[in-house]
Parts: structure tokens; sequence; C-alpha cells
């Protein structure tokens, strides 16, 4: 792809590509346990970050189309975005921008005034039932 193909589909022109694939090739380097190799490479991780970011795709349809589960699909997109925000380099807005931009605020009016109670009064002629006598 040309330099203004590459922008169109990911969102990013090749040569942020590079720096942001750089970031985690240096992250990945870091790791002190390695544990099971990815089932992705590190370009095709942030690739499929990039295209999360860029179609907001669900986690099923791109695991569908790189051969991986939702649940990896979602903790590479995590780690991405965690590493790439941690790195300083690039303006990506934190999670906590997406969830204050979603708050409602809803007022609610209580009418608290006092009101007496409507019921017979105790020295009533016609009195409960309950304390009526059989005898009259």
């Amino acid at each position: 792809m040309n330099r203004k193909q590459f922008r169109r589909r990911t969102g990013v022109y090749p040569e942020t590509f590079a720096e942001m694939e750089e970031v985690l090739t240096l992250r990945e380097g870091q790791k002190k346990k390695s544990g099971r190799p990815a089932a992705l490479s590190v370009a095709e991780q942030l690739l499929m970050t990039l295209e999360f970011w860029r179609e907001y795709r669900t986690f099923a349809h791109l695991g569908d189309d790189w051969g991986v589960h939702e649940a990896t699909v979602h903790r590479t997109v995590e780690r991405v975005e965690a590493a790439l925000i941690a790195s300083a380099r690039f303006q990506l807005p934190k999670k906590r921008v997406f969830q204050e931009a979603q708050l409602v605020y809803s007022i609610v009016a209580v009418d608290a005034s006092e009101v007496p109670c409507e019921r017979p009064k105790k020295s009533s002629a016609r009195g409960t039932a309950a304390r009526k006598s059989g005898t009259p």
C-alpha cells in the first residue's frame, strides 16, 4: 500500500506505525518472563488494535478475521493501549476520559411536607369493629 492508502486503512501513517511497533517491541524485550509465545506477531497485534480503533468492530469479528479467540483480541488491544499510553510518545486518551463523558445526572424532587393522617378519631361513637363489644 502507498502512504495514503495505509493511512486510510489504519488511521495512522506508516512512519507512526513503525514508531508504535518499536515501542511494542521494546516492551516485549523488557518482559521478565516470556511465557507462551503470542499467536500474533507484534506488528499483527498493532494492526489488529488499529483496526479495532478505526472500524470499532466487535472482538468476536476481529477474532474471526485474525484466527484467534475474542478474549485474546480483548487482552491484546488492552495490552497495546497500555504500552502506547505508558510510552508517552503518542496522544491517546485514557480510559477515564471516556468514562467521564458517559456520566448522566438526574435530579429527583420529593415532596416531604407533613400531612395529617386521615383516619377516624378514637373518641368517635362509631369506633372500629374490634373495639365494639357484643353487649349494648
